[in-house]
This record gives structure tokens, sequence and C-alpha cells, in this order.
């Protein structure tokens, strides 16, 4: 396996600047995930490391080899489509060994390459079907399998699980962590789906608009978001955000009054926070909890059950609102007044330009 390094790397489509400069640092075996809405750059980042799009300016190296000029096959890489790109009248044995084919390995390494990489993916019992007699799921283990037959040194994986359903889509990112975990390998996995991002990645690269708003690990993200982008797009339900001024500042704690008038006292001191400041406070939704004298007050518009938990959306009086994460029993419904408490100690305060204070 091998670690991969960008520096300044760039790409221009015309006249229009679709990278904007990205660094990036992605060790041995580390899993990294791109992610970020669509249109983004992340697929073209992702294709810039494959070799399938030319880098405009900045410099790629895999295994601290520069790599900018070389082609796909000189990077010993292995690309995981969202489409599988399977040939419909191989079975899944030849559609594995094709690339080894190709490269005219002995028949005896073949064999035992694609037996190996099947008994990895669980599909022994598959290789000799063809994919119009699979699921969709086992389509993308037999496009994966492809992949490792070539012991590549970095895995590149285009959201792979985009075409599946959500049974399916859960299923088989438990396979690609498991099989991140037994090949200890080099992935690097692009995703719009924030649940995946977070449960499979070791460093999450959020972007937006051609660039890095925020690298780090998933709970960084999630519990220390650096700006207002990060933080409203990491976190299922969204984290919540409420309008304010910084109204004082003493002793170590900060108060925030809200265009509701009503004032939070943060346990913190807020640095470069002045009075009069405009302030954007974020609060995700399992950090308000239902209290008769809380100072957010709102009616319940939509209810929704989700077994373990119960999802509100309140409409607040001063016309914003909020998402609360209550017990899966909760005795609430649509119509009723209900109050909550945030966690004082876990807001997330941003300044007028989105990023975080604090």
């Amino acid at each position: 396996m091998a670690s991969v390094t960008l520096r300044g790397v760039r790409k221009v489509f015309g006249k229009t600047e679709v990278i904007k400069g990205v660094d990036l640092d992605v060790a041995d075996g580390e899993f990294v995930v791109f992610v970020g809405p669509s249109g983004c750059g992340k697929s073209t980042l992702l294709r810039m490391i494959a070799g399938l799009e030319e880098i405009s300016e900045g410099e790629l190296q895999i295994e601290g080899i520069r790599c900018n000029d070389k082609t796909p096959k000189e990077r010993e890489i292995a690309m995981v489509f969202q489409s599988y790109a399977l040939y419909p009248h191989k079975t899944v044995y030849d559609n594995m060994a094709f690339g080894l084919q190709l490269a005219k390995a002995p028949r005896e390494e073949i064999d035992l390459k694609v037996r190996e990489a099947a008994r990895i993916l669980k599909m022994e019992p598959l290789l000799d079907r063809k994919p119009s007699q699979l699921s969709g799921g086992q389509r993308q283990r037999v496009a994966i399998g492809r992949a490792i037959v070539r012991k590549p040194k970095v895995f590149l994986f285009d959201e792979p699980l985009s075409n599946l359903d959500a049974a399916l889509r859960a299923n088989t990112r438990v396979e690609i962590a498991k099989l991140h975990h037994d090949l200890a390998a080099t992935m690097i996995y692009v995703t719009h789906d924030q649940i995946e991002a977070m449960t499979l990645a070791d460093k999450i690269v959020v972007l937006e608009a051609g660039e890095v708003r925020q690298i780090g690990s998933p709970m960084e993200l999630y519990h220390r978001p650096q700006n207002l982008f990060v933080a409203g797009f990491i976190g299922s339900p969204k984290m919540n955000f409420l309008q304010g001024k910084i109204a004082s500042a003493a002793q170590g704690v900060t108060g925030i009054a809200l265009a509701s008038g009503v004032t939070l006292r943060v346990p913190a001191a807020i640095a470069k926070a002045a009075a009069g400041d405009s302030v954007t406070v974020g609060v995700r939704p399992e950090h308000l909890s239902v209290a008769q004298d809380g100072p957010l007050i709102g009616k319940i518009e939509v209810v929704e059950r989700l077994g373990p938990e119960t999802l509100v959306n309140v409409a607040l009086g001063d016309g914003g609102t909020v998402i609360a994460t209550l017990p899966g029993n909760s005795a609430v419904k649509p119509g009723d007044t209900i109050r909550f408490q945030p966690d004082l100690a876990r807001l997330h305060v941003f300044n007028e330009s989105g990023m975080r204070l604090g």
C-alpha cells in the first residue's frame, strides 16, 4: 500500500476553476472520504488522483513519487465506479480475472488471486454466474473484487453505493469497512452521503465549491466544526442555527441575545468576539431537552417517529425553526406547544463570516 500527497492541486476547465488549490496527506493504510454536495469537485479530485483527469497545477505524489505525468496503469491504483462497469457476457470469475488476463499473468496466478478475492468477499458460490443473475450489491462486490485481484497501491471508490437501495447500502458499507480492516489498504472514497463518510472514514475531507472546508476525524468534524458549512453538512438530523448578538462577556461567561429576546449564557469565554457582534448559534438536535422553563418555545409542526427516537420539527415564536431529538415513546403531537433547554456547554458559535468562535 502507499501514501498519497496533494500539494496546491488545481483543476481548470476552460475559464472555470473546479478544484482550487487542495493540500492533503493520506497516510499509508488510511481510509479517507471526500464528502460534499453535488458539484463540489470531489469526483473530479478523485479522477485527478486516478489519472483520468489532468492536474492543471500542483503536485500529486503516490508513495513519495511524483505522479502528475504517469498513466493510470503506472500509478498502480484501482478504481471502483458507481456504475459497476461489468462485462454482461462474462461470468463473475472472468470479470474479476479480465485485467490480469490482459496483463498476461500466468493462469495459476490469476486463479489464485481471483479465488482469494472471492473468499474475502464471500463470493465463491457466485463465480460461475453472469452479472444479470446478481443483485446490485453482488455486482458491486464483483467490481470491488476486480480491484482486489490487482493488488493496487491505492483503492479509489467513486460513490460506489449510490445505485443501491437503503438496506443494500447499509450492508455493502459494512462489507467495505471490513475489507479495509482485512487488507489494511489505503482507500480514498467519494460520497455525498455524510452518514457513509462518518461511518467509514479515518479522516474526512469536506469540500465545497472546489475548496477544502475542513479535514479531520469524523468526531472532530461533528463536535468541533470550524465553519457554518461543515456544521450544517455533518450530522443527521442537521444542526439547528439561531441568530443572535453578543450581549456580554464577563468572568468566563458569554451572554448571547437571540432574536426572540432570550439571552443564553454560554459557560465559556468566546475569543475574538465583542459586545454587539452578530453571531450564529448552532445546537444539535440531541442537545435540546424538553424543559418546562426552557428559554426556547415553539409549536410542533411535524412529528417523525423512528422507533428508538422521535424527531420533532418546531416553529419558534421568532419565525425560526428547530429539530429536536426526543425519546421514542414521547407523547407529543403536531400543534403542541413545547419548550426546550439547550445544553449550553455544547453550543457552537460562529461569526458573521461563518467561522467558529472559541
